[in-house]
C-alpha cells in the first residue's frame, strides 16, 4: 500500500507525522508544541514537565498521555540508571480526533489534561515491538501497530486512566467575556468535529465562540499552524478514507456524508491532500487483501 499521509504531513505543522521513537531522556533548551497526541514511557527513574506553566512529573513504567499542541518542556531528569531509556509515540492529532468511542478520553486530551494509562497498557517488549514495526518500512506492520495503538486507547477508555494533570481548558460559550487563546480554539474544534458533515462557513464557526471571524480565524491559524478551512478539509477527508476502507458505500455518498457538497470537489481535495483518487485507493486496499470494514486506518 503507498502511505498517501506522507504527502499531507509533509506540508502543514498542524498534524505531525506518526512516529516512535526511543532515546535517553534529556532536557530541552525551550518549550515547543506540535501536532501530536504524545505518549511518553521510561525504564527508569522519572522527569518533570512544564506544561504551559504547570509543573507535571512523569513517572516511570506508565504510559503518559497529553495533547502536544500545549507547549511544553522536560525541565528535570531523576534518572536512576545510567542506561535509562524513553520511549516517544507520536499520534497524529488528525488521527486521534477521529478516533472513535474514547468519550472523555478526548475531552481530557483536547481539555488540556494529562493522563497515565492502566499499568498493564503497554510494557518494555511491547514498546520494543512497535518500534521494531514503525522501523520496519512495512506499510502492513505500521497498519497494524496504529490499530493496536487505538484499541490500547479504546481499552482505556472503558477501564480507566490515573490523572496526572486535570484538564483545564474549559469549555466556553460565546457569552464567555474572555478567555485564552487555546480555548477559544478548542471550541472551535469541537464545534467543527461535531457538525463536520453539515455546511460550515468561516463566520457561522466564529459565532460559536463569540469573536470577530477575521479575529477568530487568525487565531484558530496562530494556535493551530494551519487554517479553519484546511483543517474542516483535513477532518472531512480522514472520514471519507475511512468510509472508502468499509468498501460497502459508494464514492459518491462518501462524499456527501463526509460533508463536500460535491463530487468534482471531494475529488479536487481527495486528489491533493493523498495524491490519488478515492476509487484508486479503493482498488489498492483491495489489491493488498483487506477485506472491507477490517481497517479503520487512523
Amino acid at each position: 500500500m503507498p502511505r498517501p499521509d506522507r504527502r499531507f504531513y509533509a506540508h502543514t505543522r498542524a498534524f505531525g507525522r506518526f512516529g516512535v521513537r526511543w532515546f535517553a531522556p534529556q532536557l530541552m533548551d525551550a518549550e515547543h508544541w506540535h501536532g501530536h497526541i504524545e505518549f511518553n514511557w521510561l525504564t527508569d527513574g522519572g522527569m518533570d514537565y512544564i506544561i504551559d506553566g504547570r509543573p507535571v512529573s512523569i513517572p516511570a513504567n506508565r504510559l503518559v498521555m497529553f495533547w502536544a499542541g500545549v507547549p511544553h518542556k522536560t525541565v528535570s531528569l531523576k534518572t536512576c540508571a545510567s542506561d535509562a531509556r524513553q520511549c516517544n509515540i507520536y499520534l497524529p492529532l488528525d488521527a486521534f480526533l477521529y478516533m472513535t468511542n474514547l468519550g472523555e478520553l478526548t475531552e481530557i486530551m483536547m481539555g488540556g489534561g494529562i493522563i497515565a494509562l492502566p499499568v498493564d497498557a503497554v510494557d518494555k517488549a511491547l514498546l520494543e515491538r512497535w518500534y521494531g514495526d514503525y522501523r520496519s518500512g512495512d506499510a502492513e506492520r505500521t497498519d497494524i501497530l496504529r490499530s493496536e495503538i487505538a484499541n490500547m486507547l479504546r481499552r482505556t477508555a472503558l477501564v480507566g486512566w490515573d490523572v496526572i494533570l486535570e484538564p483545564w481548558i474549559e469549555s466556553i460559550t460565546p457569552a464567555t467575556r474572555s478567555a485564552s487563546p487555546l480555548r477559544y480554539v478548542v471550541a472551535m474544534v469541537k464545534y467543527v468535529l461535531e457538525h463536520l458533515s453539515e455546511p460550515l462557513s468561516s463566520k457561522e464557526i466564529a459565532k460559536v465562540v463569540g469573536l470577530h471571524p477575521n479575529y477568530a480565524l487568525n487565531l484558530f491559524t496562530s494556535v493551530m499552524g494551519i487554517s479553519v478551512q484546511k483543517f474542516v478539509i483535513r477532518m472531512r477527508l480522514i472520514r471519507a478514507r475511512s468510509l472508502l476502507f468499509e468498501g460497502n458505500i459508494s464514492i459518491a455518498n462518501v462524499a456527501f456524508e463526509s460533508g463536500f457538497t460535491s463530487l468534482s470537489q471531494f475529488y479536487e481535495h481527495f486528489r491533493a491532500g493523498y495524491g490519488t483518487t478515492p476509487r484508486e485507493m479503493q482498488i489498492a486496499l483491495a489489491a493488498h487483501g483487506h477485506p472491507p470494514g477490517t481497517e479503520k486506518h487512523y
